[in-house]
Parts: structure tokens; C-alpha cells; sequence
């Protein structure tokens, strides 16, 4: 053997020497023996309890001094600790308990006081294994160190050697092997039942599968809640923003020789974004809100004065955002309906689009839920086609039957192109929305002409479309 392998296979003996050392007297194996011991500790009423109990069956007068019925008193202990642990309260102190000292990850627990009977059932589990195991180890914790102590004194004192003390069957050799073996046997008890409630605690004091399901369900309402606040932004904002800066542009052309237009359009300008900072400020507000529909402060809850603000996208009624509530409490109208389509489609002409707007049928019937959709619809085509086509000339057609609503837009697509750019937002929003309402969307460029199609039903909106509201 070289020197250079010797000094690799001490340097792994010395690796494994360290982490068995770890393994049996690390912090973590410390803490864990600390949670065991205040098992111990909490078995003790128990324990007194039920010897208390066990005493008339036995005959002596001091169920302590037998071994026996002190194993009899600690297994009739353990069906009152079971049942001490199926209060909630249990759980949420069992809980606490472990991740200050197993060492597992919190998020692999619960902590929550759960009230079915399935999570209170593994927390009896768990406590039985908690403070049965913890009997044990603190039993031994108090008699093998004493013990092991007196067998390492056993060379240096020789008081010891006495018969009376029964350690005559130990040498002066043997007797410190046996100690420090006491020790280490101890030690590795302690280990392997921290261990065991370790890899116990996820299955016995994890979240049960309806506290899963709750939880992602939870989440799943959340992520709903934040798509539907940023097609509420894109849509709304985005919309503006487009036809300011066409309006804008346009104004800067003209503004030397067609001033009237240049006052038009900076009043077109003008009234968009003050809708626009009350359609944000409502969205912003159903951002601020804790949960309660309509209890934002002040400007919260979704405002918007009577520029009809509007937040949510309203998908389940009147209960989505798009609602707010007056000074004395009273919720207001739903956000913009397709009966504001005129001053949409008005602010659209502003910004230089040649739009021709064909209806057919009666849209005052529509559902309230299915003409907010479709208003936000019709603004989030015109956005795309102001955003990616310009100032080209759009056809709007809506039309309104028994059973359907259906929203078709046109536009040339600009020179040279083939489709849209960017990053597709809109037409994902579209869909959403369309969707939630059990309908479709079809968008895309033929023959030069970029083409939106959208149908929405309206009998499984809840009502036919002249049936009035929900």
C-alpha cells in the first residue's frame, strides 16, 4: 500500500467515523432526543393515571416498585393519550413541536387544527408513537447514563469492586467497554426512534387529501383571480393606449394645417384616459380589496364614478368584479355592457379608423354577464387591430338571435403582412373569455384580411336572450 492510499482510507474511516458521530450526537439527533424526552415528560399524568387505575388489580401496595406493573400501568396509559389526541388542539401543538425539533420540513406538515375525524385519528396515532416512545427513551435516559457513569469509574474507584453494588461480574477492563457500549446503545435507540417519528410525521401530521384539494383549490381561485385582473388591464389599458398614441400621432401630422381636427383629437384623447384611470382604478381596487365584495376604503372596491368603471371580468355575474358600491353602501351598475358600445366605438373613429359598425338583432336582452364579455371582446379586437394594423378601415358586425350572440371583425392587414406580431395576449384573453362562457373564438389572416369570429351562446348563459336577467 502506498502512503498515498493509506492516508485516503483514514481519511474515509475519519468521514465515516464523523458522520456516524453526527448521526448519534448532532444537533439534529439532539433535538429530536429533546422532543422525545418531552414525550416522556407529557406521559407522566398518564402514566400516574393510569396506575391509579391499575393499583386495585395488583397486589401491591405501590404499583411502582413492580416492573411488571409498571409496564401494565404504561400500556393502559396509552389508549387515554390516544384519545387526549383527538381534540384539534392537539394537532396544532403536536405540530408546533416537531418542526421546532424532528428536523422536517415545515411544509411537509400541517399545522392547521383540522376537524376531520381522519386527520384527528392520525394525530392520536401520532401522539400514542410520540409520547409512547418518549416514555421509553426518557426511562432509559434516567437509568443507562447513572449506570454507564459508575461502569467508566470502575478502574479508578475501588469502592465499586463491592459485591453489594453488583458489579462483581466486571473487570477493570470490561467494566469501561460495557459503559461507553451502555452509551453508544442508548444513543443509537435515541436516533432510530427520532428517526422513525421523522419519517412518520409527513403520512400522520401532513396535510390530510382534503386539506390537498382545499389547498389547490385555493390556488387555483387565486391564479383565475390574477388572469382575470391582467385580461382586465390588457384589455382596458391596452385598448387606450393604442388609440391615444394613434390619435396622437394623427394630431401631430395635422397640427399645422388642420387645427380643428388637432382640437378633436385631443378631446377624444382626453376622455379616453379619464375612463381609463377610473377602468384602472377599479381594477386596482378589486387588487386592494381583502376578499369582501365592495369593502375596499375609499376609492376601493371598484370605482370609477359614473364613468362606469369597471373590474373582473364578470364571468359568474354580478358577483365578479365590475361592481361597486356608493358612499351609502349600495353596490352600482355592473361594468360597461355592450350598450356603451357607441362611445367605444366613437373614441375608436377618433384615433383615424374608418369603422363600419353593421348590428343585427336586439342586443338590449343579452344576458348582463355575456354583454360585459362581449363588450370587452369587441374592445380588445379593435385594440388589436389599431396596435398591429393602424389605420385601416375595420368591419364590426354583431349579431343577436334566440340562442346566440355572434361577434365577427375585419381589417386588411397591413402591407406586406401576414399576421400579427407580439405576444398574443389579447387573442389568448379572448378565448378565455369566450370559453368561460361555453362558446368559441376563431382569429386569424385569409386572403389579406385578418378576420375575428367569436360566438357566444346565450342559453347556457342561464337565460334566452330576450328572457330578461338571471
Amino acid at each position: 500500500m502506498t502512503p498515498t492510499s493509506g492516508s485516503g482510507g483514514r481519511y474515509a474511516v475519519t468521514r465515516r467515523v464523523r458522520a456516524w458521530a453526527r448521526l448519534l450526537f448532532g444537533r439534529r439527533a439532539r433535538l429530536r432526543w429533546v422532543h422525545l424526552v418531552l414525550g416522556g415528560a407529557l406521559l407522566m399524568p398518564y402514566f400516574l393515571l393510569a396506575g391509579v387505575v391499575v393499583a386495585p388489580f395488583s397486589g401491591e401496595d405501590n404499583v411502582l416498585t413492580s416492573l411488571g406493573h409498571q409496564l401494565l400501568a404504561f400500556a393502559a396509559a396509552l389508549p387515554l393519550v390516544a384519545v387526549s389526541g383527538l381534540f384539534p388542539l392537539a394537532r396544532v401543538l403536536e405540530t408546533a413541536a416537531a418542526r421546532a425539533l424532528c428536523g422536517v420540513p415545515g411544509s411537509a406538515l400541517d399545522g392547521g387544527a383540522s376537524e376531520s375525524w381522519a386527520a384527528r385519528r392520525r394525530t392520536a396515532a401520532f401522539c400514542t408513537l410520540h409520547l409512547g416512545l418518549g416514555g421509553v427513551v426518557s426511562g432509559m435516559t434516567l437509568a443507562v447514563p447513572p449506570m454507564a457513569a459508575l461502569l467508566l469509574a470502575f478502574p479508578l474507584v475501588p469502592e465499586l469492586r463491592e459485591e453489594r453494588l453488583g458489579l462483581g461480574a466486571f473487570g477493570p477492563l470490561t467494566a469501561p467497554l460495557a459503559g461507553a457500549g451502555m452509551l453508544l446503545a442508548l444513543a443509537a435507540v435515541v436516533a432510530a426512534a427520532g428517526a422513525l417519528q421523522a419519517r412518520l410525521l409527513p403520512a400522520l401530521l401532513g396535510p390530510t387529501p382534503e386539506d390537498r384539494l382545499a389547498a389547490a383549490e385555493r390556488r387555483a381561485a387565486g391564479l383565475a383571480a390574477r388572469n382575470r385582473l391582467a385580461r382586465e388591464l390588457h384589455d382596458s389599458v391596452g385598448h387606450a393606449l393604442s388609440a391615444v398614441a394613434l390619435q396622437a400621432s394623427a394630431a401631430r401630422r395635422v397640427l399645422d394645417r388642420d387645427p380643428a381636427f388637432v382640437r378633436e383629437a385631443l378631446a377624444a384623447i382626453e376622455e379616453t384616459t379619464r375612463e381609463t384611470v377610473g377602468e384602472l382604478d377599479a381594477v386596482l381596487g378589486l387588487l386592494r380589496k381583502d376578499g369582501t365584495p365592495g369593502d375596499g376604503e375609499g376609492d376601493g372596491g371598484g370605482t370609477g364614478g359614473d364613468r362606469g368603471g369597471t373590474g373582473g371580468d364578470g364571468e359568474s355575474g354580478d358577483e365578479e368584479g365590475g361592481t361597486g358600491r356608493d358612499g351609502a353602501g349600495a353596490v352600482r351598475g355592473p361594468g360597461r355592457t355592450l350598450r356603451e358600445l357607441d362611445g367605444l366605438l366613437a373614441r375608436t373613429r377618433a384615433a383615424g379608423v374608418p369603422l363600419r359598425y353593421e348590428p343585427s338583432g336586439d342586443p338590449g336582452g343579452i344576458p348582463e354577464v355575456v354583454s360585459r364579455e362581449a363588450y370587452r371582446i369587441v374592445q380588445e379586437g379593435l385594440s388589436n387591430a389599431l396596435r398591429h394594423a393602424g389605420q385601416v378601415p375595420v368591419l364590426l358586425r354583431i349579431a343577436v338571435d334566440e340562442d346566440e350572440l355572434e361577434i365577427c371583425m375585419e381589417n386588411p392587414l397591413p402591407s406586406g403582412g401576414t399576421g400579427r406580431a407580439g405576444g398574443g395576449r389579447g387573442l389568448r384573453g379572448i378565448t378565455e373569455r369566450a370559453a368561460l362562457l361555453h362558446g368559441r373564438s376563431e382569429a386569424g389572416a385569409r386572403d389579406g384580411v385578418w378576420r375575428l369570429s367569436v360566438r357566444l351562446p346565450l342559453r347556457r348563459a342561464g337565460v334566452r336572450a330576450h328572457g330578461g336577467g338571471r
